[in-house]
């Protein structure tokens, strides 16, 4: 996407954007992983709305920006202004 590497500022104030009025999708992968770790997609939303967001890492092309709290992951990749991807998620274990 156009402007990449974003910020953690400027990708986190995009997620909030995205999911006030635009569109968030989850790749089987993140449907899988979530399901193992007994995450929802509530729980991936949430995650979205209030984590941190790490610096964007290139990963097949794509940047992915890791988005966490103190006990899960979400990983997204940005599809246009108004969409994003899930890519994968996971539970920290204690």
């Amino acid at each position: 996407m156009e402007g990449e590497p974003f910020s953690p500022t400027d990708a986190k104030a995009r997620i909030l954007v995205i999911l006030a009025s635009g569109s968030v999708s989850f790749s089987d992968h993140a449907l899988d992983e979530l399901e193992k770790d007994k995450m929802t997609t509530i729980d991936a939303v949430n995650v979205l709305r209030g984590g941190i967001v790490e610096p964007g890492e290139l990963e097949r092309g794509t940047y992915r920006y890791r988005v966490r709290t103190p006990r899960m992951y979400v990983v997204v990749a940005f599809r246009s202004e108004s969409e994003l991807r899930v890519v994968t998620g996971w539970r920290l274990t204690r």
